[in-house]
């Protein structure tokens, strides 16, 4: 009787100890996986509430309150520009409406650069940055780069021209990474095509800059050069002659200086003989 009770006391406590076993690692086992919880969660930051797009939203169309939903998103991975409230993005009960002024896609989020100001036109002046003006230039197949200039694009301009000093045209760089806001009627870059060849392109440019495009437009012809669009580099000076070009070389006409000759003049008899003597000045 007494070698059956030790029997199961051995038994129970070997089950105790293997219980108590399981149980630290199941333990174990949480606090590791919640470390790399804890640990992802700080990696990643807090998650806040931003209005995104329920469906697709073209350039033009007017926001409501129907186009957008609430969605936790990682505050970290946000742009700025993000509306985290009702009464940001729809003011005024919505008295003045947005408008998108670049086309979105269905749960992109709603940023401030990708919609209008409350109650602004989305036509061009919209798009002016502060200080600078529109300036229209005429453009074909050639001078408008095959029509794959589009808006948004940095563009060079060249003018070619006469030249006052025998020098035959002349094309210079006279404007450098000029940002274009519409070609044509266009001032939607998801809506302008490569199939179509514009006629205008619109360009953004300070007062100054105006002046001297307005003035190149008229005593000559412009061309556009696009720009890539990670290039930041500053174009210096860039002149090209057309007898440069043809590698042809314009000498000097040479000047004749005629030597001065001085001279007396002396009468023998009824004769004036005329006698050369050195020049004093």
């Amino acid at each position: 009787m007494r070698a059956v009770f030790g029997l199961v006391l051995v038994v129970g406590l070997a089950l105790a100890g293997m219980a108590v076993y399981m149980v630290q690692g199941f333990i174990g086992s949480n606090q590791a996986e919640l470390a790399k919880e804890r640990a992802f969660r700080a990696k990643i930051g807090p998650f806040v509430e931003v209005y995104v797009t329920n469906k697709p939203l073209a350039y033009g169309a007017a926001l409501t309150k129907e186009d957008v939903e609430l969605v936790l998103m990682p505050k970290n991975s946000l742009p700025e520009g993000f509306f985290e409230e009702e009464v940001a993005l729809f003011p005024g009960e919505y008295s003045k409406p947005r408008f998108v002024i670049r086309q979105m896609d269905k749960m992109e989020p709603v940023l401030a650069a990708k919609v209008s100001a409350p109650g602004q036109d989305v036509g061009l002046t919209a798009r002016l940055t502060k200080g600078m003006r529109a300036f229209a230039i005429k453009v074909d197949v050639a001078s408008g780069v095959s029509g794959f200039l589009q808006p948004g694009d940095a563009v060079d301009v060249y003018w070619t021209g006469g030249s006052s000093d025998s020098q035959g045209e002349l094309t210079r760089l006279i404007e450098s990474s000029i940002r274009i806001v519409a070609v044509d009627q266009t001032a939607d870059a998801e809506n302008t095509t490569s199939t179509l060849i514009a006629r205008t392109v619109t360009v953004e440019a300070t007062p100054e800059e105006v002046a001297r495009l307005a003035q190149a437009q008229a005593t000559g012809r412009l061309a556009l050069s696009l720009v890539g669009a990670d290039d930041v580099t500053e174009a210096g000076f860039v002149e090209v002659d057309s007898n440069a070009l043809l590698g042809i070389q314009v000498q000097a006409e040479a000047v004749i200086v005629e030597e001065k000759v001085c001279s007396v003049r002396t009468r023998k008899g009824a004769d004036v003989v005329e006698m050369p003597i050195p020049c004093t000045n």
